[in-house]
């Protein structure tokens, strides 16, 4: 095979598969996708409106409890860019060996996404027990921007690889 072919090979098992119910930069991924020519997978539990792009895609499970999740977590590996903000989710991805960024920009690997996980059960503890806890801050044009930064960081060495 030619080197060129090789390459090829990378490029094309390169993809992005977005935890698609409530996720806020499903454009953003569609931009970063179109620019890279990379296929999208998106995942949810009912038919809904995505981006159109060459290679995009909307993979509808069924609508029981954590389908989407199982589907992702069940269809990822070390090519594969997974955009969640669910943090089990994530946690599952990455163990996974797949390359997690969410919808705020911040990349999950092994290190942050326990850290992430503690912080997330400790607030469920605390409600549990009727303490009050903050919800997440409003999600900004500043957080969409860190996103496609945070995208582009994870994206661009499996594209070397």
């Amino acid at each position: 095979m030619s080197e060129a072919h090789d390459q090829g090979q990378h490029k094309v098992s390169v993809r992005i598969v977005v935890d698609a119910d409530g996720c806020p930069v499903k454009d953003e991924v569609a931009k970063v996708a179109k620019r890279l020519d990379l296929p999208v997978i998106f995942v949810a539990n009912r038919s809904m409106r995505i981006p159109q792009g060459k290679g995009f895609r909307l993979e509808v499970v069924p609508e029981l409890f954590d389908a989407a999740d199982d589907w992702i977590a069940e269809n990822c590996d070390a090519r594969t860019v997974v955009v969640c903000g669910d943090i089990p989710l994530a946690s599952r991805c990455v163990a996974a060996g797949a390359n997690v960024v969410d919808p705020r920009g911040r990349i999950l690997d092994e290190e942050s996404v326990g850290e992430a996980l503690s912080r997330r059960d400790l607030s469920t503890h605390l409600r549990d027990l009727g303490l009050p806890t903050k919800g997440p801050a409003p999600f900004t044009p500043r957080d969409r921007s860190s996103f496609l930064q945070a995208m582009d960081r994870v994206l661009q060495p499996l594209l070397r690889d």
